[in-house]
């Protein structure tokens, strides 16, 4: 691993590199933080992916890439005199410690969960008062991880189950009602309960320390694996999938199942 200064010197030659490239490659000149906006987010969304796999040499990649588009937004707000990477680092540093009372103050925390509870409390004192507990929660984030933010945020306020077993009380009601809904509603009726079971089902797993969005992500993976091994045995069969019984997809499905087990 690299000293202190290296590092350092390693992001200094990074912000030099890309003060050159704005100067005299006609893509990088031109961009814009609109234009960077969609390659941010695919971006991430790369670096997401390399995290769920736990590949290494793709996480440090994605990083980089990560990491450049920090440096282009701050580039360009130096460009317009608004601000630089100087002025993005001292105020995450301010917020790191104004955020951090049990470290660098007299705070005294018991737990992880004292500590997030301090951090949503701090955040609502930095805008006055004025700020909602639920305000925090970008707009713009997919349901599923915007339903967990929501739901942490309002149990660490308090609003939480005392036992994390009796969510599923809630869990079975909203079934129920999905059901009901079902045979009875309309499709816009449907929807709705269906939204009222997904997000129980998440507040479910974040009570049971789960992140739904990485459990759904590993199942997907796992779907994926187990559907391309019945293309792949139905293809060596000479097979169309449009012509098998379910009963025979269901068969190699399991044998997948059995494979991934022995290996």
């Amino acid at each position: 691993m690299h000293t202190r200064q290296e590092k350092i010197e390693a992001l200094g030659r990074v912000i030099d590199t890309l003060d050159i490239l704005r100067v005299k490659c006609p893509w990088d000149a031109k961009q814009t933080n609109e234009s960077l906006r969609p390659n941010t987010i695919e971006e991430v969304y790369e670096l997401c992916d390399a995290l769920i796999k736990e590949d290494d040499a793709n996480i440090r990649k994605e990083l980089g890439d990560v990491l450049l588009h920090v440096l282009f937004y701050a580039k360009i707000g130096e460009e317009k005199e608004a601000f630089d990477i100087a002025d993005v680092c001292d105020a995450l540093n301010d917020k790191l410690i104004y955020r951090h009372p049990h470290v660098f103050g007299d705070t005294h925390v018991n737990s992880s969960a004292d500590v997030v509870q301090n951090w949503e409390q701090l955040k609502l004192k930095e805008k006055g008062g004025n700020k909602t507990v639920l305000s925090g929660v970008p707009a713009a984030l997919p349901a599923m991880i915007k339903a967990e933010r929501i739901t942490e945020k309002a149990a660490n306020v308090g609003f939480d189950w005392q036992k994390r077993e009796d969510v599923w009380e809630k869990v079975g009601e909203e079934i129920a009602e999905f059901a009901a809904a079902a045979e009875t509603r309309t499709p816009a009726e449907m929807e709705e309960e269906m939204g009222d079971v997904l997000f129980a089902i998440i507040n479910a797993s974040r009570l049971y320390g789960i992140n739904s969005e990485n459990a759904l992500e590993k199942t997907n993976a796992k779907f994926i694996r187990r559907f391309n091994h019945i293309e792949s045995r139905a293809r060596e069969a000479g097979r169309d999938l449009r012509d098998m019984t379910l009963a025979e997809m269901d068969e190699l499905w399991n044998e997948a199942k059995k494979l991934e087990r022995e290996g």
